[in-house]
């Protein structure tokens, strides 16, 4: 049995997932569910879209076997239910540190659906990079009985990674949010042209600090296993990965390129 867990408002980057789940096992179950809990600012789960008809549509299309549409109630039926997982370092840098308590609630849903589901193989997406590693994580630390597959980003023509919230951006914005890949794809060229890290970090910050209706939160070249930052003149020849993430139209976006395997 596979996983897919979403929180709706699906796209060709959760359809992607979907298609790996169904190579790989023989039921596909797709889970959506808006988790209050790994939101921060509660206007932004009220902002978050709910296309649930619309979601089904695709998962028809997509042949998906199972959707498992639990409410809160379901979810949570103590009410204001406690939960507190270490997550050591991973808790409190870049997605960590700008959402405070995100990642709680993150383990906190994607354990109850392995418990609720029990699937052999969960399937999530490369664009939220720091989230595998944590769900990789609590999957070590609980030695729960499930292997986590990572799927590349699916990107839009313009190279603007799939994202749920794409479509609270405006015409304007989506044209101004197309800097974040090219910066991250810049990075990726010039590393494999022998380009150090400080040198690319400098210019991507250099590119983004000058694009228009770009409020950048962090970019950063790290380490795959520990996000580590890497920001030196010496050649690293260990798995890299540049992460980022910024605020367009009042829209916060997220993405990263794996710089080597």
């Amino acid at each position: 049995m596979g996983l897919v867990a979403t929180m709706g408002a699906l796209h060709e980057g959760h359809l992607s997932l979907i298609h790996e789940a169904k190579t790989r096992t023989d039921i596909t179950v797709c889970s959506i569910f808006v988790n209050p809990t790994q939101f921060n600012d509660p206007k932004d789960l009220e902002k978050y879209p709910r296309p649930i008809e619309q979601d089904i549509a695709l998962l028809q299309s997509a042949n998906c076997d199972v959707l498992f549409l639990p409410t809160v109630q379901e979810m949570y039926p103590d009410g204001d239910e406690q939960w507190h997982f270490d997550l050591g370092r991973l808790d409190r840098i870049w997605e960590g540190a700008q959402r405070p308590g995100h990642y709680q609630g993150v383990t906190q849903v994607v354990k109850k659906l392995f418990d609720m589901v029990q699937p052999d193989v969960a399937f999530f997406g490369q664009k939220d990079f720091q989230q595998c590693m944590v769900v990789q994580y609590m999957v070590d630390q609980l030695q729960l009985p499930v292997q986590i597959n990572v799927v590349d980003t699916v990107r839009e023509e313009t190279g603007l990674a799939q994202s749920s919230r794409n479509v609270r951006l405006s015409h304007t914005g989506r044209q101004r949010a197309l800097v974040l890949s090219t910066a991250l794809f810049m990075i990726k060229g010039g590393f494999e042209s022998g380009l150090s890290t400080r040198v690319l970090k400098d210019k991507a910050l250099e590119l983004l600090q000058q694009a228009e209706g770009i409020e950048l939160e962090y970019l950063a070249i790290c380490y795959q296993n520990t996000l580590e930052e890497v920001y030196t003149t010496e050649k690293i020849n260990a798995p890299l990965v540049a992460i980022l993430a910024a605020w367009v139209d009042g829209v916060r976006l997220i993405d990263n390129v794996v710089l080597n395997r």
